[in-house]
């Protein structure tokens, strides 16, 4: 019986690629946002470790290649629209760890307070530290 490949179960956009939401296993913390393209899903998926598309750079990006941050991957989903994708991950290379370039454990640390989007996570590490 012919399966119909995984991949091809992906709606991906215009330009092939699907935005994935990293989300920390032990948590549940919305760690960052990104995209993927086929090959980094795919790779992904082989490595158990998070593979992004890097669109500015136009080019694979092995999370933690360059910070040493690297997600280890321990389930991928899909959503009800096969147009998300969700990694369940643990963040590695610090503790407590860090998934954002600006050092911060979350990349999601502005919140709106007061009509005015405030930074209110801290800076585990200095991001001149960590990207050298």
């Amino acid at each position: 019986m012919d399966t119909m490949n995984w991949l091809d179960q992906v709606k991906w956009d215009a330009q092939g690629l699907v935005p994935v939401i990293a989300q920390e296993a032990a948590t549940g913390d919305v760690l960052m946002f990104a995209w993927m393209n086929r090959e980094a899903l795919a790779k992904t998926a082989e490595l158990g470790r998070a593979v992004y598309y890097s669109r500015s750079r136009g080019k694979l990006w092995f999370k933690g290649e360059e910070s040493g941050h690297v997600q280890q991957v321990h389930d991928i989903r899909l959503d009800c629209d096969s147009d998300v994708v969700l990694l369940k991950v643990t963040q590695l290379g610090h503790e407590p760890g860090i998934a954002c370039h600006t050092g911060r454990h979350s990349c999601f640390f502005n919140a709106l307070q007061n009509g005015a989007w405030q930074a209110v996570d801290p800076v585990l590490k200095d991001p001149e530290s960590i990207y050298k």
